[in-house]
């Protein structure tokens, strides 16, 4: 069986600082580039071409689709990988990538991507979810909406189960877009917001868009528009007859917490949980919620659950911790305001050791430790 031949595909605009990392971590692979430019009017189109890449000029039309699907029309390989500039795939290593593609029986292949928040790119502080980025080409799929393009699967693929067609690359992609200094340079909430506010006044608006516009607003922290947007979109996707994606939850929780609306989260938080009960995330907010309503000894079993369900990387959009050291780090809470110094100083170690660099269990084990010597020291003169 031959080499199955793949295709980057992806759309750029003034990338220079970025689009050479990104192009380099897969051009010892891929077997041709194709690049849809918008307008770029830095050396975007000119580190691209260094990399052998083809360079389509396109008008921009406000509508990423539209610019996706321009590329795909060029492409000729077996497999698309689409990307964005902002985007860098971890090194192959040793795995034999053609060789799971020429065995693969799944035409649509997820990888694992690590959204870094934050001003430094940091895997501990990340969100992690696995996302669709290689498809077969020539089977119909092509991507739609004007912002946050998806693939149309559901169209291709109609009363299909998908998880037949769903396969995953074990590789790492990690994206630095939402990076503060990425997302001041680019202005993307304004970029962003004006296509959503465009998409929202059409007809044909999904209840994605509303949750785009309420993840936008979190972003730049305007959190009464963000939960209101989050809820519409929960109730847009009930009234379409579908169960609401769990990040629209996470959303919603997330909110919650940074306005210190905790009787708020409580206990709607349990319904969510009943959808999606694998959801990590959910149980510890959940433990977070118990936890500061002083509630320790449920707190404690919620954290120890979370311990349970891990973080196996799936369908969730999932902050890195909150089925390991972050769940460890409020178990030590927890068992110091029960009395148990012992178990805490076990937990806040357990947690250092899945995160050597974790202040707050670092500082709480020092703070344990000190109280500790201290006592010991009156104790002893006593």
């Amino acid at each position: 069986m031959s080499r199955p031949t793949i295709s980057l595909c992806m759309i750029v605009k003034d990338e220079e600082e970025l689009i050479a990392a990104c192009l380099n971590s897969v051009k010892d692979w891929i077997d041709e580039m194709i690049i849809v430019d918008t307008g770029s009017t830095d050396r975007t189109v000119e580190i691209c071409q260094s990399f052998g890449a083809k360079v389509l000029a396109y008008e921009w039309n406000n509508h990423f689709a539209d610019a996706r699907n321009h590329g795909l029309a060029h492409a000729t390989g077996d497999w698309i990988l689409y990307l964005d500039a902002d985007e860098e795939l971890a090194p192959l290593g040793d795995y034999d990538l053609h060789a799971q593609l020429r065995q693969e029986h799944a035409s649509i292949l997820s990888l694992h991507l690590i959204n870094y928040i934050g001003e430094v790119p940091n895997e501990d502080e990340a969100f992690h979810i696995a996302h669709p980025r290689f498809f077969r080409n020539y089977r119909g799929l092509k991507f739609k909406y004007p912002i946050h393009e998806t693939l149309n699967v559901d169209e291709i693929y109609e009363n299909q189960d998908l998880s037949a067609i769903m396969g995953h690359v074990p590789l790492k992609l990690w994206h630095r877009g939402y990076m503060d200094s990425i997302t001041q340079q680019k202005n993307k909430y304004e970029r962003n917001m004006t296509l959503l506010l465009q998409e929202a006044n059409e007809q044909s608006s999904n209840p994605w868009t509303q949750y785009h516009m309420a993840s936008e607003y979190y972003r730049v922290h305007r959190y009464d528009k963000a939960f209101e947007y989050v809820n519409l979109s929960i109730v847009r996707f009930i009234q379409s007859g579908r169960m609401p994606p769990s990040l629209l939850y996470k959303l919603k929780y997330a909110i919650l917490f940074n306005t210190g609306s905790i009787d708020g989260a409580w206990p709607g938080i349990d319904k969510a949980i009943a959808l999606y009960p694998d959801y990590v995330d959910l149980h510890f907010y959940k433990g977070v919620i118990f936890y500061l309503k002083t509630w320790y000894a449920g707190a404690l079993d919620v954290f120890q659950h979370c311990l349970v369900l891990g973080e196996t990387m799936g369908q969730h959009l999932t902050l890195r911790g909150t089925g390991s050291f972050h769940a460890w780090y409020y178990i030590g809470l927890c068992s110091e305001n029960l009395g148990n110094s012992q178990q805490a100083a076990q937990a806040y170690e357990a947690a250092l050791r899945l995160s050597p660099t974790y202040t707050l269990a670092s500082d709480a084990l020092l703070k344990l430790r000190i109280g500790r010597a201290n006592k010991e020291g009156t104790e002893s003169r006593g």
